[in-house]
Formats: structure tokens, sequence, C-alpha cells
């Protein structure tokens, strides 16, 4: 049971390495964004084991909140880059009345 969590140890700590040589690095934000979550994930992981190792739960809670942080950041990032991009979706100023352009399917047909 050592050697597994030894190596287990090992591997997240090479992980953790190589991500901090992605987020410094880049090129983009949007790497640097995937790789900070990669890193969030990789100390969440790390936490798990050492819970594992000295048998208690405590950690828990902290890894809960570290992975909702970590989804949080990711999608508000996401969103930041498809609004630069224009992607997000219709400008708020044009709405549209789907019943006048003639959308929505006869109100007459199929179910009276």
């Amino acid at each position: 049971m050592d050697v597994v969590l030894i190596i287990a140890g090992t591997m997240l700590f090479v992980a953790a390495a190589l991500t901090l040589v992605r987020i410094v690095r880049g090129p983009g934000p949007a790497d640097r964004v995937v790789a900070t979550d990669v890193l969030i994930t990789t100390v969440a992981g790390s936490l798990a084991v050492e819970a594992a190792i000295n048998h208690h739960g405590n950690t828990l809670s902290v890894i809960l909140v570290l992975s909702l942080l970590a989804f949080a950041g990711t999608v508000s990032m996401a969103r930041f880059v498809a609004g630069r991009q224009g992607v997000v979706g219709p400008d708020p100023g044009e709405s549209r009345d789907l019943a006048a352009e003639g959308d929505r399917p006869d109100e007459g047909e199929g179910t009276r």
C-alpha cells in the first residue's frame, strides 16, 4: 500500500510541476485557464491521497470547495472568451417576436 501511495504522490507532484510550466508559458489565456483547472484538480487529488494515508475524511469539504471553484472559474473564463468573440448570443437590444415571423407551428394543427 505504501508503494502505491508513493507512486501516486510522485505522479501528482510531476503533474503539478508540468501544469505550473504551462501556466507560466501560456501561450494564451485559455491555455492558462485550463492549466489552472488541472492544477486545482491535482491539488484536490493530493488532498484525497493525504486523506487516504491518514485515514480521515476531514478534507472532503475542502476538496468539494476546490472543485466548485475550479468549475466556476472555467465557466466564467469560457463565457468571457466567447463574449469577446461574439458567440454568446443575440444582442439584448435585438428582441424578436417569434409569432410575428411565423416560426411557431400553427396552433390550430394537431392538438385540439
